[in-house]
């Protein structure tokens, strides 16, 4: 059950909302694609809406399947961040790859973190795992997060059991959980 705390509000991280994930036919292209923007893109309006912090991982790893200097690692253009928005790009997984994403996050006090985005099976699994050993409080927005196609196998059970692995080490919630009717943010 969500609790309604206006004196602490919610940091939302938009993870990796790249081009990279949304191009046919690349090895990180995401599942539910469409579905997992629109949701990210609304929760993303919300908190500026409502004037609240907001936080963008970039994924630039030093790898042949993702070349830092191609387009694809470009932002969605709806989701570019805008000035007083955080940016912090990761070479890793983790956020917590970033020297200044780990400078930043130890010198907040009481921070709860909203995870949506991209890559739910790398950085949004990777950074709740390293926050929690942090003791810092993730939630992770289960219908604003998306990851790549899987291998083989069925895609819907693979995004599952990446949820329920992530819910170990974080809160998993809902969007509709998060909004509440006046379009406030209630976690």
């Amino acid at each position: 059950m969500p609790v309604f705390l206006d004196d602490d509000p919610p940091i939302l991280i938009c993870a990796d909302l790249q081009v990279e994930y949304l191009t046919p036919g690349r090895r990180h292209l995401i599942r539910d694609g469409d579905a997992a923007t629109a949701r990210c893109l609304e929760l993303l309006a919300l908190w500026r809406n409502n004037l609240q912090p907001v936080m963008h991982l970039k994924r630039i790893a030093q790898a042949a399947w993702f070349n830092p200097s191609s387009r694809l690692t470009d932002w969605i253009e709806e989701a570019k961040p805008r000035p007083g928005e955080m940016t912090f790009e990761h070479p890793l997984p983790s956020a917590y790859s970033s020297s200044r994403f780990v400078d930043y996050m130890s010198n907040i006090r009481n921070v709860r973190c909203i995870l949506i985005g991209f890559s739910l099976d790398e950085t949004i699994l990777a950074t709740a795992i390293d926050g929690f050993h942090r003791s810092h409080r993730y939630q992770v927005i289960g219908d604003a997060v998306a990851c790549r196609q899987a291998g083989t196998g069925d895609a819907d059970a693979y995004k599952q059991a990446v949820v329920n692995v992530v819910g170990n080490f974080a809160t998993i919630h809902f969007s509709a959980e998060l909004i509440r009717t006046s379009g406030a943010v209630a976690v």
